[in-house]
């Protein structure tokens, strides 16, 4: 069953394609430090985990991580920590943190709920590409209006995660597109690298870490001000 916020399979997704002129065919959604900032949230958990079993941490280390697969990123704390525990036991465990801040407040990042809401308008679908594992994706997609995100990508449903173009080739799929007429908005080296891989255009809006330049990535500060015309002008020349 669908959680709040994602579009129904009833839904006829050829009523809502649109031309290039006005919006672009889709969009894909980076979803941590790009449409919400939870990144302090990991950071502050991953501190909180390497405390609560006698290992080290620093602010380099969870910037390095920042995008990632969750197994990878836990791999790499398990090491630079220097704690007993399995990736898996990692990223447990700082699930279980995330989604109580998570539910207490979700950090919206400036201009995102306005451009998603203005594609949602326009009748452009739109799917959301997350590592974050889908128990800590669906309270935030619950906090958005119903039929939001026609389909959800997550971490834990991926054999391949971010920086492998994946992710960002399935949710193309399930929207029935090539991924080469999707938009993707990421905040990350590694989520860039991600989409970018997979084919599509990447509207680059960097959150905690810098981005490099790259072919068919646009910068731009923040999404405020944004419009589905201004992402259809990055699909139609690439």
């Amino acid at each position: 069953m669908p959680c709040w916020g994602v579009a129904t399979p009833e839904e006829d997704m050829s009523t809502r394609l649109t031309g290039y002129s006005d919006a672009p065919p889709a969009v894909l959604w980076d979803m941590d430090g790009t449409l919400v900032d939870t990144e302090p949230y990991w950071i502050e958990c991953e501190f909180a985990l390497a405390e609560k079993y006698g290992g080290t941490w620093s602010h380099e280390h969870g910037l390095a991580v920042v995008g990632g697969d969750l197994m990878d990123s836990a791999t790499y704390m398990r090491q630079h920590m220097g704690i007993d525990r399995s990736p898996r036991e990692i990223v447990e465990e700082l699930l279980d943190g995330v989604v109580q801040m998570i539910e207490r407040e979700v950090p919206w990042r400036p201009g995102a709920r306005e451009l998603l809401e203005s594609l949602r308008s326009a009748g452009v679908p739109c799917a959301l590409v997350t590592m974050s594992w889908r128990r800590f994706v669906e309270p935030v997609v619950s906090s958005l209006p119903q039929g939001s995100f026609d389909a959800l990508v997550c971490g834990d449903e991926v054999s391949r995660g971010k920086p492998h173009p994946e992710p960002y080739r399935r949710a193309a799929e399930l929207l029935g597109l090539p991924a080469s007429q999707t938009v993707a908005i990421e905040d990350s080296p590694t989520g860039t690298a991600s989409a970018a891989a997979a084919g599509c255009a990447v509207l680059v809006v960097p959150s905690h870490v810098e981005v490099p330049q790259g072919a068919g990535r646009t910068h731009r500060e923040s999404l405020v001000g944004l419009t589905p015309a201004d992402l259809a002008a990055l699909v139609s020349p690439h």
